[in-house]
């Protein structure tokens, strides 16, 4: 297949992931995936491995293959099935981000292609609002699903929906971006069989292993043109919620032959409190920075990690066992893991790699009966050898948006009296890093608040650290609290680490 037929495959298949995107997005309920676009959206051939993705969250579309093929291995699913997964022990991520996995059959018996979505929802259950908690053990953290069918020969399994809804505290919000979820996957399975009908389905199948295939090559392509050798490096986690310790994430990486292998041996056990990844994060942020490193605007698929073997050693806080607390593996220590990686790439390409962004994601939840709420908040993007970092800016391993003002105080009993960006707290240097954001939560009514934000402590290369305040007094970055009506909350994102020729 010549270089403009992939170039047609490769746009109409991201424009499928792309429209299941718009479709969850526009049906949601909840602001978390309707304004801060919480979800992603992509397509898998037979085998599970991936063929195209939306534009959406780097840390759900690397590691949602696992999912994918949890599904495979658990369930025999026919036409009409949906399957739901959130169990990071099986695929999944945290226990906030539901996946929908459907397959889709073109003239067989067994299915051609896979189509799956994922959502954070703003409420699992678990032991506080927003199912975000400092949890000692997954059982804490809210309802965990194994692979199961939601969806049989295209009738909706109502026991197991009332069941979900009777384990969490926003039920018509779980249902509705449930139905939005759904939605999207069946959208995404009637455009592959439309889109196979038009071309034929080998036509189809030998765009699909192209594109595959020209990822790989890109990615050795790139590989090659890097120094051989071992460059390691190592950075660490302010803490896990539960202890004072810092948290080492420890990687080597090895380049030679066109090809990587990323091992995180040395990175510290899995720990007490919910700091803790598993395999599927871990191998989604090395995806997510290796595929950066090439500078053409490949297509996204499992060629891209057809060339890198990544260890992360069971039982460390890189591919943590159950029953590990989970909840902020996906948002912060992702973002830690893609931090070592920059830096031990660094070593390697110093004019390619930018100093270290804010590192966090800057959790908060809250909520009380019959409500609950989460978002993640920017901070300030590293500086580059191209120039200076941006500003309030989600990094690396998230791509969601803000909730605007005005939808969120529309929605919640809260009010934002201070939305601002952190002024100065960018690092110097011939490029200077992106400043973060200060956002201030006014409480209308008493509620529960769960803070988990990283980079409080050990700073972004020479970023300014984070800071959160409770009525003017400085609180621990990892908290749960009661807040009462009048209360201020005040979130200080770190600022981006300025650049300086190396």
């Amino acid at each position: 297949m010549d270089a403009v037929q992939l170039e047609l495959f490769r746009h109409l298949l991201v424009s499928i992931a792309e429209e299941m995107g718009a479709v969850l997005r526009k049906s949601s309920y909840s602001a978390n995936i309707k304004e801060r676009r919480d979800y992603s959206c992509a397509l898998y051939d037979a085998r599970g491995e991936t063929i195209a993705m939306g534009d959406h969250m780097p840390v759900h579309l690397g590691a949602m293959p696992l999912s994918v093929r949890a599904v495979m291995d658990s369930l025999r699913l026919e036409q009409g099935d949906v399957a739901l997964v959130n169990d990071p022990f099986q695929g999944g991520t945290h226990l906030p981000d539901i996946t929908a996995v459907a397959p889709v059959f073109i003239g067989g018996q067994r299915p051609a292609y896979y189509v799956a979505s994922r959502a954070h929802h703003s409420d699992v259950g678990g032991m506080s609002p927003g199912s975000m908690p400092l949890a000692r053990e997954i059982y804490q953290e809210g309802l965990r699903i194994p692979p199961i069918l939601i969806q049989r020969r295209g009738k909706l399994d109502r026991a197991l929906l009332r069941l979900i809804l009777a384990n969490v505290r926003t039920p018509v919000e779980r249902e509705g971006d449930l139905a939005a979820q759904l939605a999207s996957i069946e959208r995404g399975a009637a455009r592959l069989r439309q889109l196979s009908a038009k071309y034929g389905a080998a036509r189809l199948n030998a765009g699909v292993r192209g594109l595959q295939d020209y990822s790989e090559r890109m990615m050795r392509s790139t590989l090659r043109a890097l120094p051989e050798g071992v460059y390691s490096f190592e950075d660490f986690l302010d803490n896990d919620g539960i202890t004072a310790a810092p948290v080492r994430i420890r990687v080597r990486i090895t380049l030679g032959n066109g090809g990587a292998e990323v091992d995180f041996t040395g990175s510290a056990r899995q720990v007490a409190g919910p700091m803790n990844a598993n395999y599927a994060v871990t191998l989604a942020a090395t995806a997510y920075v290796f595929r950066c490193l090439i500078r053409e605007d490949v297509p996204f698929t499992s060629g891209i990690l057809r060339p890198i073997r990544v260890i992360a050693p069971e039982g460390t806080v890189v591919n943590a066992l159950a029953p590990a607390p989970m909840a902020a593996g996906n948002v912060e220590t992702s973002q830690r893991i893609t931090d070592v990686l920059l830096g031990a790439l660094a070593k390697a390409a110093p004019e390619r790699i930018p100093a270290p962004s804010c590192g966090t994601m800057n959790n908060v939840s809250f909520g009380a009966s019959g409500w609950a709420y989460y978002e993640t908040i920017a901070g300030g993007a590293g500086a580059s050898a191209a120039g200076p970092g941006l500003s309030v800016h989600h990094t690396h391993m998230t791509n969601s948006w803000n909730t605007p003002v005005e939808a969120f105080e529309h929605q919640y009993p809260v009010r934002i009296e201070t939305y601002r960006v952190r002024r100065g707290s960018g690092g110097a240097g011939k490029h200077r890093g992106g400043d973060g954001i200060v956002r201030a939560f006014r409480f209308l009514r008493d509620a529960e608040v769960t803070l988990i934000a990283d980079r409080r402590t050990i700073a972004p290369g020479n970023g300014a650290c984070g800071r959160d305040t409770l009525n003017g007094k400085p609180i621990h970055s990892k908290t749960h609290i009661q807040i009462r009506a009048g209360d201020l909350l005040e979130i200080q994102t770190p600022g981006g680490g300025g650049w300086t020729c190396k």
